[in-house]
């Protein structure tokens, strides 16, 4: 059988430069140090500046460099394991939960929210936002999306906004029986308001972990939590013992 196409293309050379960058940044460089520009950088490599960007892209993907705001691009310390799963399932909220409440409003979701929910796109629902830090730095964003019919008795809570109010709605969920819940994580690029909250430019690399919560028969809650692609390691499983590694498994801890 003969050489398939995809046989016969070369290395593309942006990926050349990023095995050699990433051998550089292990042999003179050290956690937390400022790369040089990327004009200065491109002439020692006599690459063109696009095909440099490209290779730091790949490379901030992997977890090896941050891209900091005022500062510039910095290598990267290991990743940070993070439990995205737990032996026993539970509601966001309880005594061992390592988010942190910051707001709660009741509005209308993204339409791929309420189909996930199985309300009306014009329905409002409960959004709490939440926020997890670890090691002193952000690592995550989340939005919880509670339809009113979760918690239909919290109309009689005196909390119209704020960390108050979202710890009520989370108090309130915990009334029903957790019958499940599902996760699924996908990678994605950070939008202005996650980029803000993880201390990150926008276009950053994420993980999106979906989480579903199940009560009823239903979806009770939806949680979108975003975390940093370049910060964190994910474990998953009722053991906590599947992990997912973007980068050299030297780099991760």
């Amino acid at each position: 059988m003969g050489t398939t196409q995809l046989e016969s293309v070369p290395e593309p050379k942006y990926w050349h430069l990023r095995t050699v960058l990433s051998e550089a940044l292990d042999s003179e460089f050290s956690v937390g140090e400022i790369l040089p520009n990327e004009r200065d950088l491109a002439a020692r490599f006599g690459v063109a500046r696009a095909t440099l960007r490209q290779a730091l892209e790949q490379l901030e993907l992997e977890g090896r460099l941050q891209r900091r705001r005022g500062v510039g691009t910095t290598v990267a310390p290991p990743r940070v394991g993070v439990s995205v799963g737990a032996r026993d399932h539970a509601w966001p909220g309880t005594a061992d939960d390592a988010w942190q409440p910051a707001d709660c409003d009741l509005a209308a979701p993204p339409a791929a929210v309420a189909e996930a929910l199985g309300t009306e796109r014009d329905e409002p629902v409960h959004t709490v936002r939440r926020s997890r830090v670890t090691h002193g730095q952000p690592v995550a964003a989340e939005l919880l999306h509670i339809p009113r019919a979760s918690v239909p008795d919290l109309t009689a809570i005196d909390a119209p906004s704020g960390v108050a109010r979202a710890r009520a709605v989370l108090r309130e969920l915990q009334r029903l029986e957790l019958e499940g819940q599902e996760n699924a994580v996908e990678l994605g690029s950070a939008g202005a308001e996650d980029a803000r909250e993880l201390d990150r430019l926008p276009g950053a690399p994420v993980l999106v972990v979906t989480t579903r919560y199940i009560a009823g028969g239903r979806t009770a809650a939806l949680s979108v939590a975003t975390y940093r692609a370049d910060t964190c390691r994910l474990t998953f499983g009722d053991l906590g013992d599947v992990q997912i590694h973007h980068g050299p498994r030297t780099r991760a801890s």
